[in-house]
C-alpha cells in the first residue's frame, strides 16, 4: 500500500496562502479562540485543507513526559481547527472525508503498539467539529479516541504528527525528508510544526 502511495506523494507540491476569513462550521465559542484568518493549503494549486490555530496557548502544562516536546500544553487541549476541502489523509494514511475537525493535543501511549511511529510522542487528534464544541474542555485520552474514530471511520483515531518547533524557524509550509510537508506556525507564543501531508512508514 505504502509503495503505491509514495510515488503520488512525490509529485505533490503543497503551498499556503491566507484563508480569507474565519472558519465556518464551528460554534461561536470555538471561532472566538481561533485565528481570524487561517492558512489555506493547496496541492499543486488545488484546495487541500485550511487550518486555523488558536491565538493563545492553552492554559496549563506540567513537567515533560518521556519524548514529549510540548510539556507546556496539557493533553486534551484544543490547538486549532482543520477543514479538508477535498478528501484528506491522516498520518497513518487513513482517508478523511471533506469537513471540519478540531485539533486536540495528545501523547502517543507507551505500550509497544506505536514503537517507531515518530521520534516524539506529541500528536494532534482530529475530531468532527459537531462533536467538539467547548474550547476550554480537556477530554481524556479515551474520550478523544472515541470521538476521533468518528472522523476516521476505523478502529484507529485520525491523527497528525506534531512537535515543538525552533523559535527562529520559517513560518509556512515546507517539504522535509522525502514525503512530509510540514507547516510551522505558533499557538500563542509557542512555535509548533505539524505534518499536514505525509504518511508514516511504521
Amino acid at each position: 500500500m505504502f509503495l503505491l502511495l509514495f510515488p503520488a506523494l512525490a509529485l505533490c507540491q503543497y503551498a499556503t496562502a491566507p484563508a480569507g476569513g474565519a472558519p465556518e462550521g464551528v460554534v461561536p465559542a470555538l471561532a472566538k479562540v481561533l485565528q481570524k484568518d487561517g492558512a489555506k493549503v493547496t496541492n499543486a494549486g488545488a484546495p487541500y485543507c485550511t487550518i486555523w490555530f488558536r491565538t493563545d496557548k492553552p492554559a496549563g502544562g506540567k513537567p515533560a513526559e518521556e519524548n514529549q516536546t510540548l510539556a507546556s500544553i496539557n493533553p486534551g487541549a484544543l490547538l486549532g481547527v482543520i477543514r479538508f476541502d477535498a478528501k484528506g489523509q491522516d498520518r497513518r494514511g487513513q482517508g478523511i472525508k471533506p469537513g471540519v475537525y478540531t485539533l486536540r493535543y495528545g501523547l502517543i501511549p507507551i505500550n509497544g503498539d506505536h514503537q517507531g511511529a515518530a521520534p516524539q510522542r506529541d500528536f494532534v487528534v482530529m475530531i468532527p467539529a459537531a462533536l467538539d464544541t467547548d474550547p476550554a474542555s480537556t477530554p481524556t485520552f479515551d474520550q478523544m479516541m472515541d470521538m476521533s474514530r468518528k472522523a476516521s471511520g476505523t478502529p484507529h483515531p485520525a491523527v497528525l504528527s506534531l512537535w515543538k518547533a525552533d523559535a527562529d524557524g520559517p513560518v509556512g509550509i515546507s517539504k522535509q525528508g522525502e514525503n512530509d510537508w510540514v507547516m510551522q506556525e505558533k499557538v500563542g507564543d509557542t512555535p509548533i510544526s505539524l505534518i499536514v501531508a505525509g504518511i508514516a512508514v511504521n
